[in-house]
């Protein structure tokens, strides 16, 4: 492949930084053209505490052709297939740019968790829940986060500053 060396220190850069943003991003062992995306679901959405898998799919021309990206875990989004995963991102399209970075587009993805864009959903049945049976949306977005994306407990309490121990918060 042509452009190796950028795939390369991208994928060094994005996961030495993977602390502060919550996203990782690793090579499929037999393909340097196919990549696995890990998202952290935003703060104060349904898809806190959650972490999203997404398949992304090098071109042949990137960085000048956006790379191909769907999510693999399973979530109820108005922008992301709820069937299939494919997502509808303006920055996977016609506003990408050789300039931006794989890092960069997940954390647009991210972003797009937090702010769906109404205007071009993916999937009309789940922006229609959003749009006229908000709270139907957010329990059955929690739902799928608590079912497919919920990082398992290793059974480890956590302590409060106190004496207390306090069970981790579950939706």
């Amino acid at each position: 492949m042509k452009h190796l060396a950028r795939i390369l220190k991208e994928l060094e850069e994005c996961n030495t930084e993977q602390d502060s943003s919550g996203i990782t991003l690793s090579l499929k062992p037999d393909n340097l053209t196919r990549l696995i995306g890990s998202i952290a679901g935003p703060l104060g959405t349904p898809y806190e505490g959650g972490s999203f898998q997404i398949h992304i799919a090098l071109p042949g021309a990137y960085p000048y052709e956006p790379p191909r990206m769907t999510f693999i875990t399973k979530i109820w989004h108005p922008n992301i297939s709820s069937q299939s995963g494919a997502m509808c991102l303006d920055i996977l399209k016609d506003q990408w740019s050789p300039a931006v970075r794989l890092k960069t587009a997940l954390l647009s993805v991210q972003a797009l968790l937090s702010a769906p864009e109404l205007r071009d959903p993916q999937d009309a049945l789940v922006a229609r829940q959003y749009i006229c049976e908000y709270q139907t949306f957010i329990d059955t977005a929690r739902s799928w986060t608590e079912n497919f994306a919920r990082v398992p407990s290793l059974g480890v309490e956590e302590k409060t500053g106190t004496d207390e121990t306090v069970s981790p918060m579950i939706w």
